[in-house]
C-alpha cells in the first residue's frame, strides 16, 4: 500500500504514464526513500518499465528545499543532457507535472550512492568507483561546454529561476562578506591578497571556454555507481543546476566537502588527471597548464573562503568537534592545490596563515590530516 501522503502523487504518476504510453499504468508499490522527497515506485502495465523514481517538492511544515524553482531546474537540466546532447550521464525525465510539483525519472537501480560505499568500506576498496566519479565530472563539463544557450532556452521556458543561483550573485556575496570576517579573525584580505581574490572571482565569473553545466553539488553523495562490476557512474540531483566554471566541479577531488575530513592527494591517486583528461576532450584549454591551474586554484580557494564563513558556528561548538579540523584541512588543501599549480601565491599564503591561526585557537583541531594512517582519504567527518 502507498505510504501516507503518497496517494495524490500516485494518481498523478498513473495519469502521466498512462497518457505517455497510451495504455493503463498502475502503481503497485510506493517506497519512500527517506529522508529525501523521493520514492521508488513499482508499476504494472509497462513491461519495459517495472520501476521508476518519483521526486517532488516538499510542502510540509518546517520542510527545507521547498523553493518552486527547484523542480523546473532539474527537469530542464536533465532534458538538456538527454534530449539536447544525447548524454547518459544522468537519469532521464520520463514525465513531469510541474504545476503538481512532481517529476518521474528513470530508475538507476541497482546503482547506489558512492558516499555510502566509501563510508562503509573506505576509499581503497572503491578506487575504480572514485575513478568513474572523477571521469563523469570531467565528461559533464566536456559535453556541456558551449551549450549554455540551449540550456537557458529550456530553463526560461519553465518559469522563474533561483534569483541567487547565478555565479555573479554568489561571487559578489563572497566579495562583500569575506573581508570583514577575515579582518575580525586577524588575517585581513588586503593588498596583494585582495588583488588576487578579485582575480579569482573574475576568473570564476567569466569562465570563457570552461563554462559548463554543473548540478550545483559535485559531491560523492550525488553520484550513483554499481557496488561491484562495471565502474560507470551516473550523476543525480540537478535541482541547483547552472552553467558555471567547469573546474568548480573538480574542487571535490582536491578539497574536502561537507562529508569528509580529507580527500587525500588526487594527484598521487590519479583522480586529478582522470578528471582533467576527460574535461579536455571537450575543453581543449584544459590541456594548457597555466589556464587549467589558474582555474582549478581559483575554484579551490573560492570554496575554502566560502567555507570559512562557518567560523562563528564552529567556534561556538564543543572541543573535539570534527568540523573544526575539517575547516583547517579545507584551507590547507586549497592552498596546496594553488601551490602545486603555482597560482595565487599571496592568497594561498593567506589561507595557510588563516589555518595556522585556527590551529592555535583550537588546539583540539591541531591535527595532521595529511597522515594517511590516521586519516585515510575520505574519512567521514562524523564517525
Amino acid at each position: 500500500m502507498p505510504a501516507s501522503g503518497a496517494t495524490p502523487r500516485r494518481a498523478i504518476v498513473e495519469a502521466l504514464l498512462t497518457d505517455l504510453h497510451s495504455s493503463p499504468v498502475r502503481v503497485v508499490a510506493w517506497e519512500r526513500l527517506e529522508p529525501w522527497a523521493i520514492a521508488r515506485v513499482t508499476l504494472r502495465g509497462i513491461a519495459a518499465l517495472p520501476t521508476v523514481v518519483v521526486k517532488w517538492v516538499r510542502d510540509g511544515p518546517g520542510s527545507t528545499r521547498t523553493e518552486p524553482w527547484r523542480l523546473p531546474t532539474e527537469v530542464a537540466a536533465l532534458r538538456h543532457l538527454s534530449d539536447d546532447l544525447g548524454l547518459a550521464l544522468a537519469p532521464r525525465v520520463l514525465a513531469a507535472d510541474l504545476s503538481g510539483g512532481l517529476v518521474v525519472l528513470e530508475d538507476l537501480a541497482p546503482r547506489t550512492a558512492l558516499d555510502l560505499l566509501l563510508r562503509r568500506d573506505g576509499a581503497a576498496a572503491h578506487a575504480d568507483r572514485l575513478a568513474a566519479f572523477a571521469r563523469a565530472r570531467g565528461e559533464l563539463g566536456a559535453s556541456t561546454a558551449g551549450h549554455a544557450g540551449r540550456y537557458l532556452l529550456r530553463r526560461t521556458s519553465l518559469g522563474p529561476e533561483d534569483p541567487g543561483s547565478s555565479g555573479t550573485a554568489l561571487f559578489a556575496r563572497l566579495r562583500s562578506r569575506a573581508p570583514g570576517q577575515a579582518a575580525a579573525l586577524g588575517v585581513p584580505l588586503s593588498g596583494r591578497v585582495a588583488t588576487e581574490l578579485d582575480t579569482v572571482l573574475i576568473e570564476l565569473s567569466d569562465p570563457g571556454p570552461f563554462g559548463a553545466l554543473s548540478n550545483g553539488d559535485a559531491e560523492t553523495n550525488n553520484v550513483l555507481v554499481h557496488e561491484s562490476g562495471a565502474a560507470d557512474a551516473r550523476l543525480i540531483d540537478f535541482e541547483s543546476a547552472a552553467y558555471t566554471h567547469a573546474l568548480l566541479d573538480a574542487v571535490c577531488l582536491h578539497v574536502p566537502g561537507p562529508a569528509w575530513m580529507t580527500v587525500g592527494d588526487p594527484v598521487a591517486t590519479g583522480l586529478a588527471d582522470l578528471h582533467r583528461r576527460a574535461l579536455a576532450r571537450g575543453v581543449p584549454e584544459a590541456e594548457d597548464d597555466r589556464r587549467y591551474g589558474t582555474g582549478l586554484a581559483a575554484a579551490c580557494l573560492f570554496w575554502a573562503i566560502s567555507r570559512l564563513q562557518r567560523f562563528g558556528a564552529l567556534d561556538a561548538r564543543v572541543q573535539g568537534d570534527p568540523s573544526r579540523p575539517q575547516l583547517i584541512e579545507t584551507l590547507e588543501a586549497a592552498a596546496r592545490t594553488a601551490e602545486h599549480h603555482r597560482a595565487f601565491p599571496h592568497l594561498a599564503g593567506w589561507a595557510r596563515r588563516t589555518a595556522a591561526l585556527l590551529r592555535h585557537r583550537w588546539p583540539d583541531a591541531d591535527l595532521d590530516l595529511t597522515d594517511p594512517a590516521a586519516f585515510p582519504p575520505y574519512t567521514p567527518r562524523h564517525p
